[in-house]
């Protein structure tokens, strides 16, 4: 029983840095510069997840964030000749290069990790509901 709250709790922790990392993306969706104020859009990231190890311990069950990666897609390109971070030559000249961050693909990101934590919150409750009946039968 308490391997269930092991994998639940795991699961819980890896939705967090889901809606953690998701909540970035959002934040810097339309950043067009670095932390060194050079033009370099920001980068969508997403979370990796890979499976425990029930044989490494008991703490090694469940789910856990192998990394946190970059998003290889190209970024955005916008029409904007005005803007500060408008590419002054080439091809390209007066365009501005956006984050690779889709507000929507964010947003349904979301609503599945806020799902699924919930979801795992569910089967805490029930496995604790499950103990306490448990226990009345026993006493």
């Amino acid at each position: 029983m308490f391997g269930v709250l092991d994998i639940s709790a795991s699961a819980l922790a890896a939705q967090r840095t889901r809606l953690d990392v998701i909540a970035g993306n959002v934040a810097g969706a339309f950043t067009t510069r670095d932390a060194d104020g050079r033009p370099n859009p920001y980068r969508r990231r997403f979370v990796v997840l890979a499976p425990g190890n029930p044989a490494a311990g008991p703490h090694a069950r469940g789910v856990h964030v192998q990394q946190i990666a970059l998003d290889p897609s190209p970024f955005r390109k916008k029409w904007d000749p005005d803007h500060v971070d408008a590419i002054k030559a080439g091809p390209d000249k007066g365009y501005v290069r956006l984050p690779n961050v889709q507000l929507s693909t964010e947003m349904i990101d979301a609503i599945e990790a806020a799902r699924a934590y919930e979801a795992n919150v569910t089967v805490m409750e029930v496995t604790k509901t499950m103990a306490a009946a448990s226990l009345r039968l026993l006493a």
